[in-house]
């Protein structure tokens, strides 16, 4: 049975990139960029343990994801960010795909998945986000590419980026930030 489905999150996050969160505390303007890769790694090994917790599938209200949904997103969220990290390093200035999280997370089934599959999957895109992250040196950080939307990121400002929508959920499901902010 298809549990009710969240409301859609429509909301442009990319504030972020310029003040630190209220709700997580991440502050992605202060990060240090080389803490980029270590950060993915930790945020990976921090959901392995929040796929091995008893209420894995309990959702805390009716219309608000399971740990065990979370998860599968930010598997996904993983696998978007390497395959973007890796369009902005080998293409100039690429329009990424657009990635409708809430139709994805339907169709995958996310409240239906195995937890150890789901870590198994993203233990493996996160080895691969971090060590192109990992690879990045000198002015690649500032390579560009942009979302359907048109907004604008460098390499630097999309991993920014993504450790704070892997952070955020993290907090989502009860856990606190991951290292200095």
């Amino acid at each position: 049975m298809v549990p009710a489905v969240p409301e859609a999150d429509d909301k442009d996050w990319t504030w972020v990139l310029d003040r630190p969160c209220p709700d997580c505390g991440f502050d992605a303007p202060s990060l240090d960029r080389a803490r980029i890769p270590a950060l993915l790694e930790e945020s990976a090994i921090a959901w392995q343990a929040v796929l091995r917790g008893p209420d894995v599938r309990h959702r805390p209200a009716p219309t608000v994801w399971s740990p065990l949904e979370y998860a599968a997103h930010c598997r996904d969220v993983y696998e978007i960010f390497g395959i973007r990290l890796a369009l902005m390093l080998e293409q100039d200035d690429p329009q990424f795909a657009n990635w409708d999280q809430d139709t994805t997370a339907l169709e995958k089934r996310y409240w239906d998945s195995d937890p150890a599959t789901v870590g198994d999957e993203l233990d493996a895109a996160a080895a691969i986000a971090a060590s192109g992250f990992a690879g990045v040196h000198g002015d690649q950080w500032d390579r560009v590419g942009r979302r359907g939307n048109g907004s604008v990121f460098t390499v630097d400002t999309l991993g920014r980026y993504f450790v704070h929508d892997l952070v955020h959920h993290l907090h989502d499901v009860g856990l606190p930030l991951l290292g200095p902010g």
